[in-house]
């Protein structure tokens, strides 16, 4: 096997990897997306705990059925402006792969659209803006009706640091 045909293959295997249904979400306009097995479940805003001494983005913890649950407003994480919460705001709880295995955390989103089956040849790589962007946290760009959806590795959104103080935090 020839190096560009092994080169093409493992790019295949990964849209394919990528393909599967998203719960997709408004966040200043814009339209996100991330995998729905990721999701355990959306909820409406309910009073935040804030926590001091923790970053901006980091708004606090919820208690969820007796489970105290770390809150990110992803507006902030991502460096967007500040907006008031409405009635169509709401909290996604997603689990993510942390240091010490998977940790339950609350991500704020102006409001959830829908869940869209995205097939494989709707996802494009993510285009390379310059070396400085780090851009880890995008799965790739998801094509849908003539506009774009960029996908999320929630993973990979907040870095172990980050997820190690929320963790403490709850």
């Amino acid at each position: 096997m020839t190096e560009v045909t092994r080169t093409m293959d493992q790019a295949v295997k990964a849209m394919a990897n990528r393909e599967g249904k998203y719960l997709t979400f408004s966040l200043a306009g814009e339209e996100y997306g991330i995998g729905i097995l990721k999701v355990k479940e959306i909820i409406g805003m309910m009073p935040i705990t804030t926590v001091p001494r923790t970053p901006s983005f980091v708004k606090g913890v919820i208690n969820l059925r007796g489970k105290v649950i770390p809150v990110v407003d992803l507006r902030l994480k991502f460096g967007m402006e500040e907006m008031g919460y409405t009635e169509r705001t709401c909290i996604i709880v997603v689990e993510i792969r942390g240091e010490r295995g998977s940790v339950l955390i609350g991500i704020v989103v102006d409001s959830v659209s829908e869940v869209l089956n995205i097939k494989g040849g709707d996802i494009e790589e993510t285009p390379t803006f310059g070396a400085r962007l780090d851009t880890d946290y995008i799965l790739g760009m998801a094509k849908m009706n003539g506009g774009v959806k960029i996908l999320l590795d929630i993973d990979k959104v907040l870095g172990d640091e980050e997820i190690a103080v929320l963790d403490k935090a709850a």
